[in-house]
């Protein structure tokens, strides 16, 4: 039966890379010199560093920036709050969001039975796997779905006939 599977990810390197272009960027820049304003990364966890609040929202702008010219979705970043650390400094959390979450996967199921395909959907972990008798419906079930869901990057794999 053909089938295929809805995944939201997002390249590990190519966050690297933007990272590392971040941190370059900000160690030129004349606006921060002398600051210590940086990004770290551990797996799709960032924490952006900055000596004033005025100074981290331009490191995350740099950030989403770079991101959005590497091609990465800049719906997967969900921001923390700005945190106080020692004197004036601060940090924020910015989580990269991968995984189709429990909450969205329900949505879309919902959102393909109430549609009134001849497709089944189900959730397997983080993947939402969708089948059907034919191939020509599973590409209106993707049609729909990319019209519908906008809050999170998707992906469609493993079309399978």
């Amino acid at each position: 039966m053909p089938s295929f599977d809805i995944v939201s990810e997002v390249d590990k390197q190519e966050i690297r890379n933007a990272v590392d272009q971040v941190n370059k960027e900000v160690s030129t820049r004349f606006d921060f010199k002398g600051s210590d304003a940086r990004v770290e990364q551990t797996e799709y966890e960032l924490y952006v560093y900055a000596d004033d609040e005025f100074k981290l929202s331009q490191v995350v702008d740099i950030l989403v920036a770079k991101f959005t010219k590497r091609e990465i979705d800049v719906r997967c970043i969900e921001h923390g709050d700005v945190e106080k650390i020692s004197g004036n400094k601060v940090r924020r959390k910015t989580m990269i969001k991968t995984g189709v979450e429990s909450d969205l996967a329900k949505k879309i199921i919902r959102l393909i039975k109430d549609s009134k395909l001849k497709v089944q959907a189900s959730i397997q972990g983080e993947v939402v796997r969708v089948t059907g008798a034919k191939r020509d419906l599973l590409q209106e079930a993707i049609q729909l779905v990319k019209t519908s869901v906008t809050e999170q990057p998707l992906q469609f794999r493993n079309f399978r006939d």
